[in-house]
C-alpha cells in the first residue's frame, strides 16, 4: 500500500491527510471500522482524485465527510428495500455512478462494488476484493473505468 499511496501523491490530486481524530470521529458516525487499507489511505490522504483535477476526474475518492450509505445517498431514503444498509458511497465516477464498500464483514478486507445509479440496487457487481485492489486497478486504467472494460 505505500508505493501505491507514494504514486497517489506524486502523479494524482490528494487530499491533505485526515487526522487520528478524523478517522476515529468518522468512524463513531459511520458505525463501522475502517479497514486496513482504508485506514492507511485516510491518513495519507482525505480523499483524491486520480488522473485528472475535479469536476473532471473519473476517478474521485470521497473524503470521510462525503461518505454516505449508498441508498441514502442514490436513492434518498434510508430504507431497506433501497440496498443493503452496508453499502457506502466511497468512489465518485461522474453523473450520479459511483463504487460502493460493502462493511458488512467486521473488519475487512471490505470488497468494492459498481453502484450504476440507473440500476441500483437490483443490478451491483464486486470490481475489487479489497480498497487496495481497486486502488491498483484504478491506477493502471489510464483514467478509463476499468471494470467497464471487461
Amino acid at each position: 500500500m505505500k508505493r501505491t499511496l507514494e504514486e497517489i501523491s506524486r502523479a494524482h490530486f490528494p487530499n491533505a491527510a485526515a487526522t487520528p481524530a478524523q478517522v476515529a470521529a468518522f468512524e463513531s458516525r459511520v458505525g463501522w471500522q475502517l479497514d486496513e487499507d482504508l485506514r492507511a489511505f485516510y491518513l495519507h490522504c482525505d480523499g483524491a482524485t486520480l488522473f485528472r483535477r475535479r469536476p473532471d476526474a473519473n476517478y474521485r475518492i470521497l473524503s470521510l465527510a462525503e461518505i454516505e450509505r449508498a441508498r441514502v445517498c442514490l436513492r434518498g431514503e434510508d430504507d431497506d428495500s433501497m440496498g443493503a444498509a452496508s453499502w457506502y458511497t466511497i468512489v465518485y465516477c461522474q453523473d450520479g455512478d459511483y463504487v460502493l464498500v460493502d462493511v458488512a464483514s467486521s473488519g475487512g478486507p471490505y470488497p468494492l462494488l459498481d453502484a450504476y445509479h440507473e440500476t441500483y440496487p437490483q443490478q451491483l457487481r464486486q470490481i475489487a476484493g479489497s480498497f487496495r485492489e481497486f486502488l491498483e486497478c484504478a491506477l493502471a486504467s489510464d483514467n478509463r473505468i476499468y471494470w467497464l472494460e471487461e
